[in-house]
């Protein structure tokens, strides 16, 4: 059985409403920072275009990274050892 089978009914309860209390608390505090943002002028699409600027990037990086990663595994190296190579910086 696994160990969940085996707590009472209810064990995981407490624990549920510690993270239900903590995703609400996560939830405010980001619409104050959106509240922060827009009383200093930002609009709500603007901040959009700029989450969806980042999501492509991250996708790109990742895509990067990992064609990084095969080419190291064919070479025979490390993928840091590739990063001079292409003008990398390691905090790329």
């Amino acid at each position: 059985p696994s160990p969940r089978s085996c707590q009472p009914p209810g064990a995981n309860e407490g624990a549920l409403r510690y993270e239900i209390e903590e995703l609400k608390q996560k939830d405010l505090a980001l619409d104050q920072e959106i509240a922060q943002l827009l009383s200093e002028g930002y609009s709500l699409e603007e901040l959009e275009k700029h989450i969806s600027l980042l999501h492509e990037y991250n996708d790109i990086k990742d895509a990067g990274q990992m064609l990084l990663g095969k080419l190291a595994v064919i070479r025979g190296v490390t993928t840091k050892q590739l990063y001079p190579e292409y003008d990398l910086e390691l905090s790329d």
